[in-house]
């Protein structure tokens, strides 16, 4: 996992505890954010990146298994 860097850690608004980062995020209806420990700080951030996290699409489409997908070469 790579650190993260000072200057976005100092850009970034803190929350001390989980529950308040994860609070804040859910208030954020317009975009999907999950809380993280900042390795530089140890407060809490939010982050929009799901870089390493399996998350389901919305329908549960794959889009590789479309039928149209498998028609484009």
């Amino acid at each position: 996992m790579t650190r993260t860097r000072l200057s976005i850690c100092l850009r970034k608004r803190r929350y001390p505890t989980l529950e308040d980062a994860a609070q804040a995020a859910v208030s954020r209806a317009d975009l999907a954010l999950r809380p993280y420990r900042c390795d530089r700080c140890g407060q809490f951030h939010l982050t929009s990146r799901t870089k390493g996290k399996r998350i389901a699409r919305p329908g549960g489409v794959n889009v590789l298994q479309h039928p149209l997908a498998l028609t484009w070469k």
